[in-house]
């Protein structure tokens, strides 16, 4: 099965990107998936079920532990094949 994650980190600083978002975008560049996309409001990765799993694991850690308040996420089954 893949999945693909979606999820943002606040709070929200129009004029940098703070240090829990840049912790979260680091996380999902530096993991084993199968595609990335970083964007100032959101990002996405997707992969199969155990390394998209892995990875909310990770941004929840990382980016709660460098200071977000809330981490927003929504995983969806966007096809089969591959565990």
């Amino acid at each position: 099965m893949r999945l693909r994650l979606e999820f943002t980190t606040e709070p929200f600083d129009l004029d940098e990107a703070p240090r829990h978002a840049l912790v979260a975008r680091e996380v999902v560049q530096t993991a084993d998936l199968d595609a990335v996309d970083v964007g100032p409001f959101g990002n996405t990765a997707e992969g199969s079920v155990d390394q998209v799993v892995a990875v909310v694991g990770d941004v929840l850690r990382r980016s709660l532990d460098a200071g977000a308040t809330r981490v927003s996420l929504q995983v969806n089954v966007i096809g089969e094949g591959g565990r």
